[in-house]
């Protein structure tokens, strides 16, 4: 069988309910990476979040964060290594703007930084809810271009805040809208998707687009499982996203679905 590239989303995909790692997934994983076949994180978290889940899979090669607005080797330094910025500028405007925006909580970040307007709510728990003086954002503190803008808003102005930034910043920006109960909006620079960081990754594997594996739930993962050569959606994705895939578990992410596909897929 030809090395596989095989990517894989986090939240809702890789992760359990829960946000873990099973031991079967683990054992999985490692057995395909093992068998000399590339696996990759590709996910829309920042690196700081995404880590430690890394390490627990014992993984050597390239990650990308941000939707692939960061791709890089953890714990090494990497001559592949980029990364795609906003202005500073923009976030300048939006902390003169916030009143006008309705934002709740402003955040920026880069591979090793985060800043933020204020301590995150106790119910928002993807972000610190304590900073230190240093994690301000002001404008003395953003001293380079973030990676990634992530914008907290009250539900009811989810879509208005976000076709005003487009408005405004739309032919320097990408959006995308998370998931779940909260109403955020993470911001990359213009044209970042997940399938232009796996597209990057094979290349330099030298790895066929029809030897890629792709797995996803939600609406950032859509032109990954469009681009690679068998794009898998989970159990509980997206309608749209089933629509788009090649094939779909029969398992759930909380059923461990990447790890029961893998097995069936590499006969493990």
């Amino acid at each position: 069988m030809d090395q596989k590239l095989i990517t894989l989303d986090l939240d809702g995909t890789t992760l359990n309910a829960n946000n873990q790692l099973s031991e079967h997934t683990i054992s999985t994983i490692q057995k395909v990476s093992n068998a000399g076949n590339i696996v990759s994180i590709v996910t829309g978290r920042p690196y700081r979040m995404a880590e430690d889940i890394y390490d627990q899979l014992q993984l050597k090669t390239p990650m990308a964060n941000f939707n692939g607005a960061l791709t890089h080797i953890p714990h090494q330094k990497w001559a592949g290594e980029y990364r795609r910025s906003i202005n500073k500028a923009v976030v300048y405007d939006l902390l003169k703007n916030k009143d006008k925006f309705h934002i709740k909580l402003l955040a920026v970040e880069n591979k090793e930084s985060y800043l933020a307007d204020h301590p995150a709510p106790a119910f928002f728990d993807f972000f610190p809810q304590q900073l230190e003086s240093d994690q301000i954002l002001t404008e003395k503190s953003l001293k380079t271009n973030p990676t990634s803008i992530t914008i907290l808003v009250e539900p009811k102005y989810e879509n208005i805040v976000k076709n005003q930034l487009l408005h405004y910043y739309g032919e320097f920006i990408e959006i995308g809208v998370w998931g779940g109960p909260n109403s955020v909006l993470e911001i990359v620079s213009k044209g970042i998707q997940k399938a232009k960081a796996v597209a990057y990754i094979a290349k330099f594997y030298n790895i066929d687009r029809k030897n890629i594996i792709a797995f996803g739930d939600e609406h950032n993962d859509a032109e990954m499982l469009d681009f690679v050569g068998n794009g898998v959606a989970m159990k509980n994705a997206t309608p749209t996203i089933k629509s788009i895939a090649n094939d779909i578990t029969e398992y759930s992410n909380h059923e461990d679905g990447v790890a029961k596909y893998l097995d069936q897929y590499f006969k493990l």
